[in-house]
């Protein structure tokens, strides 16, 4: 059986007052299992590059596992992440949860030069690069050539050691059947699969996977003490969003990523860690 994870999503806003490395403390005490920042470098909102962010939050957390929520494939050369990822894993204690995805914001592609890739060639890309990492985690020389990304020969040292999970957020048939093959764990938003979509998505990635485990985690806004009319957030009182959180659990998704909303992401968390967490741990 697999142990449920429990994580709260910190913003990687740079603007000022924003304080990513105390809101992962604050987690971390409150008894979360992972952190999470998405990886959006292109804007007008003063941000931090995720990767960097993540390094000097794992630097300032002794227990709490690292998540990236998901890196965009076509921003990093895929045998560069491996190298990268190696070394926060290595850094951290062997905290790092490695999301990756297809990368949905072509204007950001756009904005920095890297092209825009279509629907499948982001998808090749994502198999491409999840070859190449592991292969790089775990061959002396490694020569892959895939159809976006292609290895020579190519030797990284030292190894993990110990494995380095890969989440994907993914949504399209292709995507999901990838996820079910290759991936440790599914991550979709609430926003973008409702749950009866979510549903059914899990199936076709359970499929794929022909029984290989492949952890279910789903991306949950949400916000105690309101009655909000949104259908992508999780709302109202604590037993309110016990119930709701319970029925998605239900559906299968028995790890979630919390993503506060509202003005007070702090005391939201805080909140849903000691109202709402002790109970639904208990439900799982």
């Amino acid at each position: 059986m697999t142990t449920p994870l429990f994580g709260l999503g910190i913003s990687a806003s740079a603007a000022q007052g924003a304080d990513p490395v105390s809101d992962a403390r604050a987690a971390e005490e409150l008894g979360y299992d992972f952190v999470s920042t998405s990886d959006h470098p292109s804007g007008t909102e003063p941000s931090y590059e995720v990767w960097t962010m993540l390094t000097w939050v794992a630097a300032a957390t002794s227990r709490v596992k690292i998540a990236t929520r998901v890196l965009g494939v076509p921003y990093r050369p895929p045998a560069m992440v491996a190298k990268m990822a190696e070394s926060l894993h290595r850094l951290s204690g062997g905290r790092l949860i490695l999301g990756l995805g297809g990368g949905y914001s072509d204007e950001e592609f756009r904005a920095f030069g890297l092209g825009v890739p279509t629907p499948r060639e982001k998808v090749d890309g994502m198999v491409d690069a999840i070859h190449i990492m592991r292969g790089l985690w775990s061959q002396p020389e490694f020569s892959y050539r895939g159809d976006r990304y292609h290895t020579e020969q190519a030797a990284m040292e030292p190894k993990p050691d110990t494995p380095i999970p890969i989440w994907l957020g993914t949504y399209g048939n292709r995507a999901l059947a990838a996820t079910g093959r290759l991936a440790d764990g599914w991550i979709p938003s609430l926003g973008f699969a409702p749950p009866e979509q979510a549903a059914v998505m899990r199936e076709r990635v359970l499929s794929a996977a022909q029984g290989r485990p492949v952890r279910c985690v789903y991306n949950v806004p949400f916000e105690i003490g309101t009655g909000s009319g949104s259908p992508s957030v999780v709302a109202g009182s604590p037993q309110a969003v016990l119930d709701r959180l319970g029925a998605l659990a239900a559906l299968g998704f028995t790890s979630m990523n919390f993503m506060p909303a509202g003005p007070d992401p702090r005391g939201q968390a805080e909140r849903l860690a000691l109202e709402v967490l002790p109970e639904l741990r208990a439900l799982v």
